[in-house]
């Protein structure tokens, strides 16, 4: 599921891409581009959809000047990277959760590097093909540096585009060494190609002799800098994704113990997500999501209402027949209750033929596995009507509205 936001950093609206697997997001990751490429390279794009595969949302954007994302590039620099990162980490903290894994690629991997004390709840971190520091980027326009430092700017060619780099970069990047890579407090993971001749292999040795354990070094082999073979990239998010299960808890058994004390026993709480269909469901001992299908602008990540209310007469109803069948001793191995709703029913309707249309219906077919004479079934299908929730939708309940 592909979802295009935007957020504010500073004084503009960046453009990003949240990409989520339909259901079960186990955690949130946020995926830093490298220098002067965008949310879309081919790298980030297929390393973020082999992620989601495995069920990990990943958010990319464009930085500042870049891409879909306001702003001049000229005027930007590695300080105001860190600051749109961490205004993504903001982001998603505030409408969905908050990121537990930071990813990224050549200068992004730097980035994160120097984000990580900003994003407390990030608990690992992933670089690859990264330098380690950012003034390893101006040996992309190091012919350009005299002119840059005498007249304040330059015009540079980075891989095909021509791009402004000011002074004010210069001055920026040699502000960062690595000295913060020590005190990260979070795994680390870093990837990197013996072969790539953009940042050397010996900045991955750099990263990893400057930070503490836990951390992990993984060779990408035969991979070039931008990882274009598909192959590389898919390898990779594999790589991630298993490592970063060894490190971050299912985000989701962290919210459920956040709503539990927060419910008394008896009530269902719902709570919006995401200021649009998602909901947080909550119980004193459990926690799901409610939403709508994709077609009809939901994010699909839960049962959409009806199907709420069908899960709880289809349970209902086979809780009471296994009880039933409990005490009746009857010979049932299983018990299967399918459900649909149907807003113009017309089967058995007996005033169908003097209308238009048909009756709003709960269809139920209960099959079971087992021997039951004729008696003893006309009798099992009865038993399914005394299900308590059966009753309710039967008895003319009264909602009663309040605002508290």
């Amino acid at each position: 599921m592909r979802e295009k936001v935007e957020f504010i950093s500073g004084d503009h609206k960046l453009s990003g891409l949240l990409e989520s697997p339909e259901s079960g997001v186990k955690f949130y990751a946020l995926f830093a581009h490298c220098f002067t490429c965008g949310k879309d390279i081919a790298a980030a794009s297929r390393i973020s959809r082999a992620l989601v595969s495995k069920g990990i949302a990943v958010l990319r954007f464009d930085f500042t000047g870049l891409g879909n994302s306001d702003g001049d590039f000229a005027n930007s620099n590695f300080s105001s990277n860190i600051q749109d990162l961490i205004a993504a980490a903001d982001f998603l903290r505030e409408e969905y959760q908050s990121p537990r894994l930071l990813i990224g690629h050549s200068l992004g991997g730097a980035a994160v590097l120097g984000v990580a004390q900003h994003v407390e709840e990030a608990m690992a971190i992933v670089t690859i093909g990264a330098p380690s520091d950012a003034a390893h980027v101006a040996h992309n326009f190091a012919l350009q540096l005299d002119d840059i430092e005498q007249y304040g700017k330059a015009e540079v060619n980075l891989a095909g585009r021509v791009f402004t780099i000011e002074k004010q970069f210069l001055d920026d990047i040699k502000r960062y060494d690595t000295s913060h890579i020590r005190h990260l407090r979070k795994a680390l993971l870093v990837m990197h190609s013996p072969i790539d001749s953009t940042v050397k292999i010996s900045e991955a040795e750099k990263i990893y002799q400057a930070a503490l354990h836990p951390k992990s070094f993984v060779s990408l082999d035969d991979a070039d800098h931008l990882l274009t073979n598909r192959r590389d990239a898919e390898y990779a998010a594999d790589v991630i994704a298993a490592w970063s299960g060894r490190y971050i808890a299912d985000q989701t058994n962290d919210v459920v113990s956040n709503q539990k004390s927060e419910v008394a026993k008896g009530h269902v709480v719902i709570e919006e997500k995401n200021h649009k269909f998602t909901q947080h469901v909550s119980t004193n001992s459990h926690y799901w999501l409610a939403d709508e299908p994709v077609h009809f602008g939901g994010n699909n990540m839960g049962p959409d209402p009806y199907e709420h209310l069908l899960a709880g007469l289809g349970a209902c109803t086979a809780m009471t027949l296994r009880m039933y069948a409990t005490r009746k001793n009857l010979p049932i191995s299983h018990i299967k209750v399918e459900l649909t709703h149907s807003r113009d029913y017309q089967e058995d309707c007996q005033q169908c033929e003097h209308q238009n249309k048909g009756i709003e219906a709960i269809i139920r077919n209960i099959s079971f596995t087992g021997e039951l004479d004729a008696a003893q079934q006309s009798r099992f299908l009865e038993i399914a009507d005394k299900c308590p929730v059966h009753k309710t939708l039967h008895n003319n309940v009264a909602v009663v509205s309040k605002l508290v």
